[in-house]
């Protein structure tokens, strides 16, 4: 390698210089925490330590260490000039001349494809926020906190009048989150600062945390180890690999043949109340954030000055768990109706395009599906560009489409309906495929 052939096989990065060359063999070899590299269009990089300051967390990185991460890293990044002054200092050299571009047997095909996709996608404009849309849905958000608080202002706090709140509120989280969701091709400091107030001081959750946790969502859907959306913590066993893993090694920390029926009483109602808080509050300790400890605050400060005229400290306290109960339904019936019932597996190093719609499948259009989920009835789209706003998804499903067509990926799509029985269903024969390996091997 480096000019020398096999003779410098043993040197280290440093010792080559910078513009060494090496094999995927040798890249492969870094994949540990601690000595971690990764593969950017064919230039190696050393991100061993870069990981610690990473913007979107060390993990996401890390996933990808010993990888060819080009696809994730231009699915992340917008600004990609920007980005290469970071990894400049990092470069250690590039893949052999003899080295293909893809590592682990990728389809080279599917993934120029897919690059030439994205770039028709980026000509049409589909990566620009549409402005109407995004003021459109601040004022949905500043509408209905401000319905909330007129009825209690001027009708009180009677059953109608909190009921008709709580699903002002409730909506209003759901508005908020289609907010927080929306992206530009170029995010502005403006964007990123009212994204930052948006969800500490309205939604009461931490920045870092969700991000962190959401971008390795992204980059490893539905891989076991690699994506926290499949790690339940030993109360679920999901897809057809881990119940059978689970079973052989006897494993029983749950019935887990009975995981459809309890699923409905620790998924839906316990996810954001309970298991989201405990782990921001875990998070932001452990890292000593204690600007965005200071952030989370301001949330109960400004609920609570809002409704403790009306309810008192412990009226709403119980009025804020209902709605966080109903939001927590809302969130795990609509995000997890695109995952669960994929196909779950441990790292199989697939093309970006082919591991997402391993991963995900879209719900039907239809102007209340788009409503109601927030445009995730489009998680296909959703995943394949996480830069995109999501008012352009139905524009770019059709390309999406045919490009999985052309290669035989298959591209799913179910009724609403269909896609909650289908979690239900899946969590079911996961707990059978566990009980029959359970008992019989």
């Amino acid at each position: 390698m480096g000019g020398g052939g096999h003779q410098t096989d043993q040197l280290s990065a440093g010792d080559r210089g910078p513009y060494a060359v090496y094999t995927w063999e040798e890249v492969q070899k870094h994949s540990r925490r601690g000595d971690q590299w990764v593969v950017v269009e064919r230039k190696v990089y050393n991100v061993s330590e870069w990981v610690k300051r990473h913007p979107g967390g060390r993990r996401v990185i890390g996933h990808y260490a010993g990888e060819d991460a080009t696809e994730a890293f231009t699915a992340f990044h917008p600004d990609q000039r920007l980005v290469r002054k970071f990894l400049k200092p990092l470069l250690v050299g590039e893949l052999a001349p003899s080295e293909s571009s893809e590592d682990h047997k990728k389809n080279a095909a599917i993934v120029e494809d897919f690059r030439a996709l994205k770039e028709q996608l980026e000509a049409k404009g589909l990566f620009r926020t549409n402005p109407l849309f995004f003021v459109l849905h601040l004022g949905h958000v500043l509408l209905l906190e401000a319905l909330s608080l007129a009825l209690l202002w001027n009708w009180g706090s009677g059953w109608i009048n909190t009921i008709l709140c709580i699903l002002f509120v409730r909506a209003f989280s759901l508005f908020l989150h289609i907010f927080l969701n929306l992206k530009k091709k170029k995010g502005t400091s403006l964007e990123h600062n009212t994204y930052m107030f948006h969800i500490k001081m309205y939604r009461g959750a931490s920045a870092n945390w969700w991000n962190h946790r959401h971008f390795q969502h992204h980059a490893k859907p539905n891989v076991i180890s690699k994506d926290p959306d499949v790690n339940m913590l030993k109360l679920l066993v999901l897809g057809n690999v881990e119940p059978v893993e689970y079973g052989i090694k006897k494993l029983k920390h749950m019935p887990y043949n009975h995981q459809h029926k309890y699923f409905f009483l620790i998924g839906p109602p316990l996810l954001i109340p309970v298991y989201f808080n405990i782990h921001i509050l875990q998070t932001m300790y452990i890292q000593r954030d204690w600007v965005d400890f200071a952030w989370y605050l301001t949330y109960y400060a400004r609920y609570f000055s809002c409704y403790v005229p009306y309810y008192g400290f412990l009226g709403s306290i119980v009025l804020l768990t209902i709605v966080r109960f109903l939001e927590s339904h809302w969130f795990v019936w609509v995000t997890q109706m695109n995952h669960i019932p994929m196909e779950i597996d441990h790292e199989q190093h697939d093309e970006w395009l082919t591991m997402q719609l391993k991963a995900t499948c879209n719900v039907e259009q239809s102007f209340f599906n788009d409503w109601f989920s927030g445009h995730l009835n489009f998680q296909i789209e959703h995943h394949l560009f996480p830069t995109m706003p999501r008012h352009n998804y139905v524009h770019a499903a059709p390309m999406v489409r045919e490009l999985c067509e052309k290669h035989g990926v298959q591209y799913q799509v179910k009724g609403l309906w269909e896609a909650w029985c289908d979690i239900v269903r899946s969590l079911r024969t996961s707990g059978k495929l566990w009980l029959d390996a359970y008992l019989h091997k």
